[in-house]
């Protein structure tokens, strides 16, 4: 399957890309085919089944209320986050549910909304939908949230991936040897080719113009987040530290010390990664980059090098997500990006490894110091596990993406230290990561059953 640029950075809502995202796209779609097989209007209950990971922690994840509001049409790229919240509390209230906003038919939410403790075949993110009419089904449909907001249904899981007309690339890669290969084949650098690539889905000034409207997401998450204050949802008593920490920057009153006067920009790394995911924890917009766990770690990096980078321009920030895309393409397409499928290796190590390479390549990096930040990044995840107390995307994860920003950083300054030769290549961390993520106990892959989801509550 052929992967752009625009799949892997999506515009949505929090907490989840595998959990809130995928679920409300794929209930979207449900409620689309109820409208293309002419059966909406005998619709007379409607039955929402999730299983393995999106039972174990989408409570936390906000999967069930996802669901009605892809139920209602709502999608995650337009949805108000506000609207989400209100519209379930009606449904639950009133124990009525519009399908795609003009079907109203009866919702019981202890009846019509079943968490199954059990995980499907293809995936352990599975829902299944079902809409029964007066004579029995209408219509059904299993769905699986493979990460990163990706949504495949069941005969595209059975044919092994998305149904869609396979597009033809003009630079085509399947591992980062490929890439690297097609480069200098070519005389590009990486984001001189994703660019070009991207002119198989759409013209190059209209992929110029959705990076820009990406960027302008982020941007407005971080501006967002750095304003809102209080305890983040849920039952954890979290509070939200960026604002705090954003007036003390801002007065210069964040105390001197060695780390501030030797590494200034620190702070401000991590008081971008802090205002996004803060903001994703709280439902708000945000960019799955690549995923919504991992939404902060490639703003914090952009941000930082806009900041602080004399004459960065709307150039730079195309360059830096095209070349963290071709990353993020290698580590979908060769292991995963679903922390409820390898942990969170797939989610913050895939981040960190894209947001390495992205700074590299607008710091001037040939492809091979590229590729190198890359592996650099992701080598030092492998093995992360995706634990999250509570079930929520608070603790470690919000923490957890300011430590990756820094560490992106720093490979990214190894590999533009170096030539671009190192050892061990990117392609076989990936590979890597994929069999430490296939050995890696279920407790450990986004289900709150081991780790420090359990150690929290004993302490």
């Amino acid at each position: 399957m052929s992967i752009s640029v625009l799949d892997l950075f999506k515009i949505g809502i929090g907490p989840s890309s595998s959990h809130t995202v995928g679920p409300m796209r794929a209930a979207h779609d449900f409620a689309v085919a109820l409208v293309q097989h002419g059966v909406l209007e005998r619709v007379r209950r409607v039955e929402v089944r999730l299983y393995g990971s999106l039972s174990a922690t989408g409570i936390g994840h906000g999967t069930d209320r996802a669901v009605i509001v892809g139920l209602m049409g709502a999608r995650p790229d337009e949805v108000d986050p506000d609207f989400v919240v209100e519209a379930v509390d009606l449904v639950k209230l009133d124990g009525e549910l519009a399908l795609m906003g003009r079907h109203t038919i009866p919702f019981d939410w202890a009846r019509d909304m079943r968490l199954l403790p059990v995980s499907l075949p293809y995936h352990p993110n599975a829902m299944r939908l079902t809409a029964y009419g007066d004579e029995g089904v209408l219509y059904d449909n299993t769905y699986y949230s493979v990460g990163g907001g990706f949504v495949v249904d069941e005969a595209q899981a059975q044919a092994g991936g998305a149904s869609a007309a396979e597009i033809v690339l003009p630079y085509p890669f399947e591992t980062g040897a490929e890439l690297l290969a097609q480069c200098h084949r070519h005389g590009l650098s990486i984001s001189e080719l994703m660019l070009a690539n991207e002119g198989a889905w759409r013209s190059e000034a209209e992929t110029r113009a959705a990076l820009g409207r990406i960027w302008e997401v982020m941007r407005a998450c971080v501006q967002r987040g750095i304003t809102q204050e209080g305890v983040l949802p849920g039952g954890l008593n979290v509070r939200r530290r960026a604002a705090s920490l954003h007036r003390k920057l801002s007065e210069r009153a964040a105390g001197r010390n060695l780390i501030s006067d030797t590494m200034a920009a620190l702070d401000w790394v991590n008081l971008y990664a802090l205002a996004v995911n803060e903001e994703n924890a709280g439902g708000g917009r945000v960019v799955t980059a690549p995923t919504n766990g991992a939404a902060g770690i490639i703003p914090a990096v952009l941000h930082y090098y806009m900041h602080f980078m004399p004459g960065a321009g709307e150039r730079d920030v195309e360059n830096f997500l095209l070349a963290a895309a071709a990353v993020g393409v290698l580590c979908k397409k060769n292991a995963s990006i679903s922390g409820a499928e390898v942990g969170c290796q797939g989610e913050v190590g895939s981040a960190c490894a894209m947001a390495a390479a992205g700074l590299a390549e607008v710091l001037g990096g040939t492809p091979e110091q590229v590729e190198n930040a890359a592996e650099i990044g992701l080598e030092h995840n492998l093995g992360l596990t995706c634990d999250p107390v509570g079930g929520l995307v608070q603790v470690p994860c919000i923490e957890r993406n300011a430590m990756a920003s820094v560490k992106a950083i720093n490979a990214a300054q190894l590999a533009l230290r170096g030539d671009g030769a190192h050892t061990v290549s990117l392609d076989q961390v990936i590979r890597t990561m994929r069999d430490t993520g296939r050995d890696m106990l279920d407790k450990y892959k986004e289900t709150s059953r081991g780790g420090l989801a359990v150690s929290f509550p004993e302490c």
